[in-house]
């Protein structure tokens, strides 16, 4: 035992020295709990380096000398250093920004590198936050980069925001997208919104030059299960890259006193198609009840409360089903491994069916078509053709995480309640086929 502990001392000892190298590489500070760094002090002129450097953008006459000073004074703050954060982040450092901060309470993945285009494989592990502002600050020394890893939220949004000037909502959760909204309105900050999912993406931006905002629009949350993020519906990553570039293509016009094109216009992207489409939104409601003429917000809220949700873009687990309609994945791999008859049912999409399946006959009923008769009277004319006499085939349900399949359980339950066909749920899914049973199964 006393060698054993040694071996795990020696590896930790290891892995944090390595930590140290990677974050003196990266230029990571050891700590970021200074979350207010004060107002931007403003400029009045350019360096001949700034001037050379940003010299394609000094010929433009909407821009000029005195915009190019105006991108040095201004501080930007990019809620999300994530598939929109990324590429606005890098834009707004080669384009001069004066500060630029970035807040994110995750660490990077290696299923976010699709997208997220300032991380990379060796950073890993690293907080988004610094590995963004280290990006951005090797691209562009002269802009002042700052790393935030925190989770935004009631009780730190309006003291962070305070010092900077345009704020992106680069999130991927409702709460948040409340959260900034009414903490920008309060802070009088316009609020440049992004989003992308699957082939298409939008823009606008509220709360400015008397636009609407996001409550104007949006006066209650959706319901949270109705609710589709990038981890559940999935994104192609150059689609968050066009949304993240036209918001800081955004914040630029405003900084430097163009103004935007979005204020009280919505962009609409499809990727599948090729399009852009503009949209006009309803202007700013008098009766809305943070921006209105008689605004009943006048402090933050809890949006995880308001919203039904967490703010975070995590995928959630769903706890649906009694212990009696679930299984293990240990158990699983028992029936399997007994040989025991059984029908397993797999309600993920046919395109995710070509990933990877479950090592037995698998019986496709995506979760979209569980309540079509015709695919449930297909389902029950399998399941008896199976059994064995009169008492029908047990029925395992999988899905990735065990969320859809819960959903699926309740329903077949429910249509099948007088058939005497037993329904249950292999919690966690192939996600926890692959942590528990078999380490080498492919995750997505």
């Amino acid at each position: 035992m006393e060698k054993e502990i040694q071996a795990l001392k020696l590896q930790l000892e290891q892995k944090e020295k390595e930590n140290k190298e990677l974050r003196q590489l990266l230029k990571i500070p050891e700590k970021e709990s200074n979350i207010s760094y004060g107002k931007l002090e403003p400029r009045v002129s350019l360096s001949n380096a700034e001037i050379g450097r940003y010299s394609r953008q000094l010929i433009l006459p909407e821009i000029g000398y005195q915009g190019q000073v105006k991108l040095a004074s201004t501080a930007v703050l990019v809620v999300g250093a994530g598939g929109l954060g990324c590429p606005a982040g890098i834009y707004l450092a080669a384009a001069g920004v004066g500060r630029i901060g970035f807040i994110d309470y995750d660490e990077v993945e290696l299923s976010n590198l699709h997208r997220q285009i300032l991380h990379s494989e060796g950073k890993v592990g690293v907080a988004k936050s610094s590995s963004a502002a280290s990006a951005c600050s090797q691209l562009n020394s002269h802009v002042q980069c700052v790393p935030l890893h925190l989770q935004l939220n009631s009780s730190n949004a309006l003291q962070i925001i305070k010092d900077y000037d345009i704020v992106l909502d680069a999130s991927d959760n409702v709460a948040t997208r409340y959260l900034l909204n009414d903490a920008c309105i309060l802070s009088k900050k316009p609020l440049v919104s992004g989003s992308a999912l699957r082939f298409e993406g939008q823009l606008t931006v509220y709360g400015h030059r008397d636009g609407p905002c996001y409550r104007c629009l949006y006066p209650k949350p959706p319901p949270p299960e109705t609710v589709t993020n990038c981890s559940d519906g999935g994104v192609l990553g150059v689609v968050p890259g066009i949304i993240g570039s036209m918001q800081a293509l955004e914040a630029i016009k405003i900084a430097s006193g163009m103004g935007s094109s979005f204020c009280q216009k919505m962009l609409l992207f499809d990727g599948q198609e090729g399009t852009f489409r503009t949209i006009k939104l309803r202007p700013r409601q008098p009766d809305c009840i943070v921006c209105g003429q008689r605004p009943v917000i006048t402090e933050l809220i809890d949006y995880q409360q308001f919203c039904g949700s967490q703010p975070d873009d995590k995928e959630k687990s769903l706890n649906l089903l009694g212990k009696e309609d679930r299984i293990n994945v240990k158990e699983y791999k028992q029936i399997l491994d007994q040989g025991r008859k059984h029908l397993l049912v797999d309600v993920r999409a046919p395109v995710e069916m070509e990933i990877c399946q479950l090592p037995a006959e698998v019986y496709n009923l995506p979760v979209t078509c569980v309540d079509r008769e015709e695919s449930l009277a297909r389902l029950r004319s399998h399941i008896l053709a199976q059994s064995a006499g009169d008492q029908p085939l047990p029925v395992y349900v999988v899905c990735r995480r065990g969320n859809d399949s819960q959903i699926a359980v309740q329903k077949l339950k429910n249509h099948f309640k007088s058939d005497s066909i037993q329904f249950k749920d292999i919690t966690g899914g192939l996600h926890a086929w692959a942590k528990h049973v078999d380490t080498n199964f492919p995750v997505y």
